[in-house]
């Protein structure tokens, strides 16, 4: 359940963040409940995974980090922000971190 928790708080993040992004600096006023919601939500789900245990490196390590690369990877996909090969060399590094957060954890 901590990990279905978390994959959620990952999700409500990400789209947030694209929410905000499709706002255009908020001038799109349509698209602000989606980045205020989204980012209470994520932040409420955080810290109930937070309570059930999981450590706050672990959890919050893992949330950012997976947050990062998969708003880098559907920017691409929605906006065509630039995806380079450089980035994607980030995006392998941060999956191989939180593999690494998580392994070393326990």
């Amino acid at each position: 359940m901590v990990w279905l928790l978390l994959v959620a708080a990952i999700g409500l993040e990400t789209t947030a963040t694209l929410s905000m992004k499709a706002s255009d600096g908020f001038t799109r006023r349509a698209w602000i409940l989606p980045v205020v919601l989204g980012y209470a939500a994520s932040f409420a789900l955080l810290g109930a995974v937070l309570g059930m245990g999981m450590g706050v490196g672990v959890a919050y390590g893992i949330w950012a980090a997976s947050g990062v690369a998969l708003t880098a990877v559907l920017g691409r996909a929605f906006f065509r922000d630039p995806l380079t090969p450089p980035m994607m060399a980030g995006i392998a590094l941060i999956v191989g971190g939180v593999l690494m957060i998580e392994l070393g954890h326990g």
